[in-house]
């Protein structure tokens, strides 16, 4: 009878049970293309700038040559503009006006001929407008021809040198974009992570912004509990505490870092809370006081407090 009293008595309180949490993080990729190269497997253990994977991405390649292609051409008519024109220009020119000079000399003196010949009704009306028609028009060419002539030898306006200057400056930009969307193609590592998921095999297209690979950051272990609002006056910010990992069998100092309340709705640490349903529910974080201890703990395996 005794032994039935004894195994029907009261057991000792295991402690609340919590979980081992690490810190996650999400890789996602800036530009779509297909998975290359996958240059890691889950379960990896990655350093700060590591690639983990390459994209294919044709388009990019493309861009690339045509924003250079531009920059050359942009950068060649800049020059041009503030350099002016060349010696063999200006000959031509000057041989140009040399040509209209002799055309309109020409066309002067048979306007002046034709001219006292028109008051003698010596020649029709029409044969002296069309000789004045040829001078002022060779009067116009030599004129334009002598303009280009002075903006040659004084060089190009700076209004034609800015817009040679702003052509330039908008190819390099693109070409700057493309050279950018080039080495997005490098998935790279954002902190020293483990890697726990890849989500996309090789082949598979990758759109912007979708998840490519999910971690843990090391050195970021910490525990996590829940308690009803009643066992609050048990925990306080900054109170140490034992943690005892199960699975290890090991008992791991700690220090509560951060105490929150959970919406209705969230992830409850503890198996078989003993609360009353109106209650509010609080988690409660554990952060070990030494992290060499908690380097080799799996995530979301069980732990006990007692408080």
């Amino acid at each position: 009878m005794a032994m039935l009293s004894a195994s029907c008595g009261p057991k000792e309180n295991p402690g609340m049970q919590g979980k081992t949490e690490q810190e996650e993080i999400s890789v996602v990729g800036k530009i779509p293309g297909r998975i290359e190269v996958l240059k890691v497997s889950e379960g990896d253990s990655v350093k700060k700038g590591d690639t983990l994977a390459i994209l294919s991405v044709p388009e990019v390649d493309a861009k690339k040559a045509q924003a250079a292609g531009a920059v050359e051409a942009a950068e060649a008519q800049y020059n041009m503009s503030v350099a002016g024109a060349t010696k063999n220009q200006l000959i031509q020119l000057q041989s140009k006006q040399a040509a209209l000079q002799e055309q309109y000399d020409y066309a002067e003196k048979s306007v002046g001929r034709l001219q006292n010949m028109v008051k003698d009704s010596l020649i029709p009306q029409q044969q002296f407008d069309e000789a004045y028609a040829k001078f002022q028009g060779a009067k116009a060419q030599l004129a334009a021809v002598k303009a280009e002539i002075a903006d040659v030898e004084h060089g190009v306006r700076m209004e034609q040198q800015q817009m040679a200057l702003g052509q330039k400056n908008r190819a390099l930009g693109a070409l700057q974009e493309a050279t950018t969307a080039e080495n997005e193609r490098f998935i790279i590592a954002p902190a020293d992570m483990i890697i726990n998921t890849i989500t996309l095999k090789v082949g598979e297209l990758a759109l912007p912004g979708y998840t490519l690979f999910k971690g843990n950051l090391p050195n970021t272990t910490y525990f996590r509990f829940t308690l009803p609002e009643n066992d609050l006056n048990k925990v306080k910010k900054g109170m140490e505490v034992q943690v005892h990992v199960v699975y290890k069998n090991q008992t791991i100092d700690g220090i509560i870092t951060h105490i929150k309340q959970l919406p209705a709705y969230a992830n409850i640490a503890t198996a078989y809370p003993d609360y009353e349903i109106q209650q509010s529910l609080f988690e409660i974080q554990v952060s070990p006081k030494n992290q060499d201890e908690v380097t080799d703990l799996f995530p979301k395996t069980t732990v006990t407090l007692k408080l």
